[in-house]
């Protein structure tokens, strides 16, 4: 149940990315914090599988589709699009790096819109390595990169509040 519920929230992220270029940056901004927690849990919840054949795993998205979502998503964001943070997951050091809000959603996209239809595919194999892969590019790469940006957006669409000392919401 876990998996299914995994492709409907990853489904609904790849449609979202997929059309963001009709969307203007305070409604893609809200999307992002509304569905990232649970595409996070989602994540987090996708069973660890040992895929009986591993050979069985596929890569979809090109690099021609990645480039275009990237160049629609740095077009929007335009001057929020960098931010620094603590850079842990990269270098297993506690600096800060330059992240990228257009690169990190990009790289999301491409890591579930493969498991999207690796896992269409009617066959137990290819299903097995859908699972397995998503799970582990979320330890190591969409997970972070989620939590990050999340964290990034948070502070763009509250940092008027931070700025006029607003702070406190009472």
């Amino acid at each position: 149940m876990n998996v299914l519920e995994f492709v409907r929230v990853a489904y609904e992220y790849c449609l979202f990315i997929e059309n963001a270029g009709e969307k203007n940056r305070t409604d893609l901004y809200s999307f992002f914090l509304k569905l990232g927690p649970l595409l996070y849990l989602k994540g987090n919840l996708l069973p660890e599988i040992d895929p009986e054949y591993p050979e069985a795993s596929e890569r979809f998205v090109t690099e021609e589709e990645w480039q275009e979502i990237f160049n629609a998503f740095r077009a929007k964001f335009s001057e929020d699009d960098e931010f620094f943070h603590v850079g842990y997951e990269e270098y297993n050091e506690y600096e800060a790096v330059k992240a990228s809000l257009s690169e990190n959603f990009t790289d999301i996209y491409q890591d579930l819109k493969d498991f999207i239809l690796l896992y269409q595919k009617n066959a137990q194999a290819a299903r097995q390595n859908a699972v397995h892969d998503c799970k582990a590019l979320f330890e190591i790469r969409w997970g972070p990169k989620l939590l990050s940006n999340m964290r990034y957006i948070h502070y763009l669409i509250n940092k008027d509040l931070q700025q006029d000392g607003n702070s406190d919401p009472f």
